[in-house]
């Protein structure tokens, strides 16, 4: 299979490593919430026609390798994924809305984006595994 993708006229390959955060990066992305925004993540992406290759919603940030087509900006794609994700969530999980500083934001205000080129799967890699990465620098030193 080809890398690229193909629309009426046009062939792309448009992949890019975003990286956004709750607001006060607050660690509110756990269990039922984090499925929930991983769930929403994709659902929206996918409307915008736009493929997931790899998905990481941590507690504190989210991690998303995503496939656009070009005739997609990024900041109406991220728009979208951050304005329904955040909808959706405060709905569901109303007790959130209650803290007095989110302001009705869930969150905060803006993104890290890179384009990725011919390291995707040394990025697809950390996006996946980063978790584990994480879980093991946690991990305390038995031998110091």
């Amino acid at each position: 299979m080809s890398r690229f993708r193909k629309l009426s006229q046009t062939i792309w390959h448009c992949q890019y490593h975003i990286v956004w955060v709750p607001k006060y990066r607050y660690r509110v992305l756990t269990d039922e919430i984090a499925r929930e925004v991983s769930n929403c993540i994709r659902i929206f992406a996918e409307q915008k026609r736009c493929e997931v290759v790899e998905l990481n919603v941590r507690p504190d940030h989210v991690h998303l390798l995503v496939m656009v087509p070009p005739k997609i900006s990024i900041s109406d794609l991220m728009g979208v994924i951050k304005g329904r994700t955040a909808i959706r969530v405060f709905n569901k999980y109303k007790h959130l809305k209650n803290k007095p500083y989110w302001g009705n934001k869930f969150w905060a205000r803006g993104y890290c984006v890179d384009t990725v080129g011919l390291d995707t799967e040394m990025i697809r890699k950390y996006v996946k595994y980063q978790e584990q990465k994480e879980k093991r620098s946690e991990e305390p030193d038995l031998f110091s």
